[in-house]
């Protein structure tokens, strides 16, 4: 685990929460998914519309998993497919009336938050990817075009970094780093 230094104080789960790329074989029991989804449906959402859509695969039920790991750009399959699961998220970007939700992808990254934070409190660790090809996923779960695909998460249990090959041993051993908060937040109004 790599915990990061931050110039305020932060609760622990949001300081031991990163991105790993090195998985262990150790497989991701369903009740603890269920655990990390419960955890996404109590985020906030505009109007209770709640429109994140999650679809996952465990790597043991080797078909689905195949099939959400070819969706992935070539950068991400090689350390990916070691994942315990792989989950794509998904944004239903209409109310049910047919108007657009424009909180759509906002809210969907709530429920993400929730959901890596309940998964970091539990030991586990996700990745998030946005190097995917949204059309390979359209076609493979059969999407309907109000569920626009945000990210697919890697899932599972940290391996040692030593078990990736390059680029990727370097990235796991880099040290965390973080934009300063002088460079994010602005009192009244954005810098000139």
């Amino acid at each position: 685990m790599k915990t990061a230094t931050t110039t305020y104080p932060v609760h622990e789960l949001i300081r031991n929460r990163w991105s790993p790329r090195s998985f262990s074989p150790q497989p991701v029991a369903p009740e603890t998914l269920g655990q990390l989804f419960e955890a996404a449906s109590w985020a906030a959402s505009a109007m209770n519309e709640q429109p994140w859509r999650y679809i996952y695969a465990h790597r043991a039920d080797t078909e689905a998993f195949q099939k959400m790991v070819d969706c992935l750009m070539p950068g991400n399959q090689p350390w990916a497919k070691n994942a315990a699961v792989l989950i794509l998220a998904l944004a239903k970007t209409q109310y049910d009336n047919g108007t657009p939700n424009g909180a759509a992808l906002h809210d969907l990254g709530l429920a993400n938050g929730n959901l890596i934070l309940e998964a970091t409190a539990l030991g586990l660790h996700g990745h998030f990817m946005g190097g995917f090809h949204r059309d390979k996923v359209q076609e493979a779960f059969q999407l309907p075009e109000t569920l626009q695909p945000a990210v697919i998460i890697a899932l599972g249990y940290q391996a040692e970094a030593e078990l990736l090959e390059e680029p990727f041993l370097s990235r796991e051993k880099a040290p965390r780093q973080r934009k300063s908060v002088s460079e994010i937040a602005f009192e009244a109004q954005l810098p000139s």
